[in-house]
């Protein structure tokens, strides 16, 4: 998706032909109402009328206009994760997503476009009156095939194109204009003059003026004449009529127009069309070629008719950093799905679907340890949505509950490194629940739960997870499974405030993971809570000591995640060693990679350090510091339990309250903490690496920039 300051709209890959009546009704409509519905038939064009608007409106809102295209959402209770992903919103917490949008949008002055509802129409409108009721600034600009019957909805009824040209003359109507611009692109050259005129009003009257049908149309002009094109069209009215008599009667004409493109294609064109609709968003060749080669398609087929899809305008081609991959808008890929279920295929496809995907997750597992890592996240963040529905259909196919645990434990990379803690423990209860059986893929599942659920704060499900981990691991001799229970229980007593017992724990799991020969970012973090655990115990020989090996390893394998946390622990090494210089660089350093990330609780350690660091040495800045506790107040909630309910963790923040409170007033001590509180993530990630020269008191109360208000809530966290 493009990137501005005033959202996150993609940006448009063809000209905008017409609507310019129905765009000035629903700027005029969204300036009155705070939930407008654009509804139609499928292919009518309300996805890309309200994506112009969106664009139209977005510097009105400080906030941005942001996109959550919903097609891909299979699942009502994953639209709440959807739209937190689709405000780039990093979602750490045990809470509900929604109660996590309703906190985060409650002050924000934004525009959210939910694309596509239909399928989930009820889940939408409860969301959308939940955000709508908690955030006055929020406006929420809806795409449905049928209206969403909120409190407060406006609707937008969006008709076809007019095909029919004005009564003496005048311009050609939209519906001739759309298929021309498109017939164009296509047929380079191609212009509308007497000779195809009357032949291209013919074709947009038949096909009802209906913009995805007419741009179906157009993409047959490689091959055919406009007069051959309306020929052809005329055979297919004929031969597909049927369908529900009670349907709309454009509703049976799109249907017509894709299947006769359908009908247009070869029938190995058609059984990849129907092959692919299993696919949840955007994909790949290689995946393609796993997934759908087979069973009468040829391996080395699949390339040749991928081109030919893309011709016929079945596939859209997506290219970006040296990467291509494809798409199929929804209808299409509906129609595609009503064949492979009427050929009895989709069992087998969908199995291979979600084959591919598990094997994309276990190649991230392996490359998040080394120099690849940044890449391994933006491949899985692209994966994501083709990733949950290999999750659904193994959670819902019969005899696949542990492929479920499988995927759902591998992807603790994902989960962890990218902040999607709440997402990874949906999936992993509902797995766990339907597979109770002591199996590997069970005890994996375990403690990647208990991870999660630690790093939440939420030890009640930790601790009885990983002690289920531990039991069956010992019961079936799984000595690999037995390490990473101890070493999450480990962490379990970290944050419960034990380090005593948690470096016993680590020093155990050390022990097993050099026992198994396992190195990997997982033993990169023990060792470094490990070395935490000692520093808060005072041993601050032994901490260093860890530190110091734990940055050499790093370093050898390229390894950039667990690094930004081992600098943390420096960091707070050289601080208790009064090196208070170093101590600055070193948490800077540990902010900015654990921002590359996206890891909010790396960030927000460091920022708290950093906020402490602020109060001492000749240098100190109380108020500087104040302003960072406020913004990592913010970050806090948007993590989970603040230092997990730690007094260990909490130790340097209310060291750092304390001084703050006895060297600045009241005003300036609570007026910096809600100009830090106000800053997004981006704005205050930039501050901590970058303080400010001391301030004039005109700055202390300043409105955020718009780029920077959306920060953690909307515009920061990006991909």
């Amino acid at each position: 998706m493009a990137g501005t300051a005033a959202g996150r709209l993609p940006a448009e890959v063809t000209s905008f032909v017409g609507r310019a009546a129905e765009l000035d009704a629903l700027s005029a409509l969204l300036a009155r109402a705070r939930l407008v519905t654009v509804t139609g038939p499928g292919g009518v064009g309300k996805s890309r009328l309200a994506l112009r608007a969106a664009a139209r409106l977005a510097d009105g809102f400080p906030d941005g206009a942001h996109l959550a295209e919903l097609a891909p959402v299979r699942d009502p209770r994953l639209l709440g994760h959807a739209v937190l992903e689709a405000l780039h919103l990093t979602d750490h917490t045990a809470r509900p997503p929604l109660d996590v949008l309703v906190e985060q949008l409650s002050d924000r002055r934004a525009l959210l476009v939910l694309d596509g509802c239909e399928h989930l129409v009820d889940a939408c409108a409860e969301l959308a009156g939940a955000l709508l009721r908690a955030a006055p600034g929020l406006r929420v600009l809806a795409t449905s095939r049928q209206s969403l019957r909120a409190a407060g909805e406006h609707l937008l009824p969006l008709a076809p194109l007019a095909y029919e040209a004005a009564a003496g003359g005048g311009p050609d109507p939209e519906a001739v204009l759309l298929f021309a611009d498109r017939a164009a692109a296509v047929r380079p050259g191609f212009r509308l003059e007497a000779g195809n005129r009357a032949g291209v009003a013919l074709l947009c009257r038949r096909l009802d003026g209906i913009p995805l049908a007419l741009e179906l149309a157009a993409g047959r002009l490689r091959a055919l004449s406009v007069e051959q094109v309306a020929a052809r069209l005329d055979d297919r009215f004929r031969l597909l009529t049927g369908g529900a008599r009670t349907a709309p009667p454009r509703h049976r004409t799109l249907r017509t127009a894709i299947g006769w493109s359908h009908e247009l294609c070869t029938m190995q064109e058609r059984l990849l069309w129907a092959r692919l609709s299993v696919f949840a968003a955007g994909f790949d060749l290689d995946a393609v070629e796993y997934v759908c080669a087979g069973h009468g398609l040829e391996p080395d087929d699949v390339l040749g008719l991928v081109d030919s899809l893309v011709d016929k305008s079945v596939l859209e081609r997506l290219d970006g950093d040296g990467a291509v991959r494809f798409r199929m808008l929804d209808t299409l890929r509906e129609y595609g799905g009503h064949w492979l279920r009427a050929g009895g295929d989709g069992p087998r496809l969908r199995r291979r679907h979600r084959d591919w995907y598990l094997g994309v997750a276990t190649w991230g597992e392996v490359e998040w340890f080394g120099p690849r890592q940044a890449e391994t996240a933006d491949r899985t963040r692209l994966a994501h949505p083709n990733l949950r529905a290999a999750l659904e259909f193994s959670l819902a196919e019969p005899g696949e509950e542990q492929f479920a645990l499988v995927l759902a434990g591998t992807l603790w990379y994902f989960w962890v490194g990218t902040g999607h803690l709440g997402e990874g423990r949906h999936w992993l209860d509902r797995a766990l629940a339907l597979a109770p059986e002591p199996t590997d893929a069970r005890a994996k599942a375990l403690w990647v739960t208990g991870y999660l659920a630690t790093l939440q704060g939420d030890l009640d499900r930790a601790r009885p997870a990983l002690e289920e981990c531990r039991r069956q691991a010992q019961d079936t001799g799984d000595d690999r499974a037995l390490a990473y229970a101890v070493h999450r229980q480990g962490c379990a007593a970290l944050i419960g405030d034990d380090p005593a017992r948690a470096a016993e724990l680590f020093e155990e799991a050390l022990w097993h993971y050099d026992t198994l020969g396992e190195l990997n970012s997982n033993v990169l973090m023990a060792r470094f809570e490990l070395a935490l655990a000692r520093l808060f115990q005072g041993d601050e020989e032994g901490g260093r000591a860890g530190i110091e090996r734990l940055r050499e390893t790093c370093e050898e394998y390229g390894e950039q995640w667990a690094y930004g946390y081992c600098l943390y622990a420096a960091a707070f090494a050289r601080r208790q060693a009064g090196d208070l210089r170093a101590a600055r660089t070193l948490a800077r350093e540990s902010m900015r990679l654990n921002h590359l990330f996206r890891d909010l609780l790396g960030i927000v350690l460091a920022m708290d350090l950093l906020a402490l660091l602020a109060t001492e040495g000749a240098d100190a800045d109380l108020r500087e510091a104040r302003v960072l506790q406020g913004a990592a107040h913010r970050l806090w909630r948007a993590v989970g339990t603040p230092f997990f309910g730690s007094r260990s963790f909490n130790g340097p923040h209310l060291e750092c309250e304390r001084r703050a409170r006895a060297g600045l007033g009241g005003e300036e001590y609570a007026a910096a903490f809600r100009l830090g509180s106000r800053l997004g993530l981006d704005a205050a990630v930039r501050r901590a690496l970058d303080p400010p020269a001391a301030d004039g008191p005109g700055e202390r109360e300043t409105p955020p920039r718009s780029e920077d208000r959306g920060g953690a809530t909307l515009a920061g966290q990006r991909e």
